[in-house]
């Protein structure tokens, strides 16, 4: 081996070898305003950052908290975190042990990778920093409600949160913000994919929240834009898609919510008496219930959304029917039971569609009931009601010109397989009486 190359070789070991306190040193010593490179290493945390810099990472240094405390903590405004893999935070959740820490305004974190730590991106007060192209892992092994959050925006307005991964948290939590903007992320394997509360003027877009226990969660907010985002395989005791409590003046566009216990979950939105929400657009499929609603969801306006073949396609808890005297109204949708027929071909049925089968109702009643889906006994009695109408319920709702064909938005994040198949308990209890289940029929027509 020449002596050029062993000496290019022992400096490169010495340089990786050198002591781990050089990275604190180096941020001691610079200027604010400076540009510190990272070439590779592993370096110890916890990293306190207190003076503006950039800090650029390159060949994936280490920035390692070996189980103690927050491993990156920002107190500087103008700071850039690039390139780092941030690791091994401490479990403390009443401390919120977390990877990094940000408690200054206009910070940018990107490209990190941010591992087995316990929350992830915690912002607390700490206005207009960008979170971008991040991936962020918890620890699997953690019983969820263990788990911390692995994005949280605490009184921090202006963010912008974009193209970020995360796996195995608790929450991607957004409360007391505004002026949010949320694009493009993978939020998995959690329990609220996003937990989103007393936050306004914020747009919610082209974001994938698969196989949480509920898709997305919002509460206690005023003028959000939830648009193309893909609500897939959130499924738990009481799962959903999408649930809006307590909502005002929500534009809910253009969504795709596959294979959730409960497609949309309506709760009391909207709130103000002068408040209205508009669903335009969606498509709902393959869920168990598509759209659930605990009251008659006044002022809300259902028009040219896509429900295909769930289970059950509207339910209103306790019975009852949405009222168009509320203003609520249900406008060219397409319903995949719909029974009609377009003679003049104008693409929308000549008939009303009405929401309305006996099982649906005595569910709506007593929720046991739903054990005996797909069983011969249900066949029959929906067979009588559509030979005798007389035992026939009022319907829940009419849409007086439904689409025959469904409307499928473009540019929507793509479907991805279910990585294998889930039989839940209830669907074995089917299987033995000689049923089908529906998950198996979601899952041939998926693919």
């Amino acid at each position: 081996m020449g002596t050029g190359v062993l000496a290019v070789l022992l400096t490169t070991l010495v340089a990786q070898a050198q002591p781990t306190s050089l990275l604190s040193e180096r941020l001691a010593a610079v200027a604010p305003g400076d540009t510190i490179r990272v070439v590779g290493g592993i370096y110890p945390g916890p990293l306190r950052i207190t003076k503006p810099v950039v800090l650029l990472g390159e060949q994936a240094p280490v920035i390692d908290g070996r189980g103690q405390g927050t491993v990156v903590i920002i107190e500087a405004p103008d700071v850039v975190l690039q390139g780092f893999v941030i690791r091994n935070s401490g479990r403390s959740l009443d401390r919120e042990n977390a990877g990094i820490a940000v408690h200054a305004d206009r910070v940018t974190i990107a490209d990190n990778r941010i591992e087995n730590v316990l929350f992830g991106i915690y912002l607390r007060q700490a206005d207009s920093c960008r979170i971008l192209r991040n991936t962020i892992e918890g620890d699997p092994t953690l019983d969820t409600p263990r788990r911390g959050d692995l994005i949280r925006l605490w009184y921090s307005n202006n963010a912008l949160i974009q193209d970020n991964t995360t796996r195995y948290g608790r929450d991607v939590v957004i409360w007391f913000a505004r002026g949010i903007v949320l694009r493009g992320n993978t939020i998995q394997f959690g329990r609220y994919g996003l937990h989103f509360m007393y936050s306004d003027s914020s747009r919610i877009e082209r974001n994938r929240m698969l196989h949480n226990s509920v898709g997305a969660y919002l509460m206690y907010s005023t003028r959000l834009t939830f648009r193309r985002n893909l609500l897939a395989y959130n499924r738990h005791a009481s799962a959903i898609g999408v649930g809006l409590k307590d909502m005002d003046e929500v534009t809910f566009e253009e969504n795709v919510l596959v294979d959730n216990q409960i497609g949309i979950f309506i709760d009391n939105s909207p709130r103000a008496i002068d408040a209205q929400i508009r669903y335009l657009g969606n498509v709902v499929a393959y869920n168990d219930i598509g759209v659930q609603a605990l009251q008659d969801a006044p002022r809300s306006i259902f028009r040219d959304n896509s429900l295909l073949e769930n289970y059950e396609q509207v339910d209103l808890v306790g019975g009852g029917r949405f009222s168009e005297a509320n203003g609520t109204f249900w406008e060219r949708n397409y319903w995949s039971d719909y029974r009609g027929y377009d003679a003049d071909r104008d693409g929308y049925g000549d008939v009303p569609y009405r929401a309305v089968a006996l099982f649906d109702a005595l569910t709506d009643r007593t929720p046991a009931f739903r054990l005996f889906a797909f069983s011969p006994a249900v066949q029959a009695l929906e067979l009588a009601a559509r030979a005798f109408p007389v035992i026939r319920p009022e319907p829940k709702l009419i849409d007086v010109a439904p689409r025959m064909q469904p409307l499928l938005p473009e540019g929507i994040p793509a479907v991805p397989r279910r990585p294998r198949p889930v039989l839940a308990l209830g669907g074995l209890a089917l299987l033995l009486i000689g049923g089908l289940t529906i998950g198996s029929a979601r899952l041939r027509r998926l693919r």
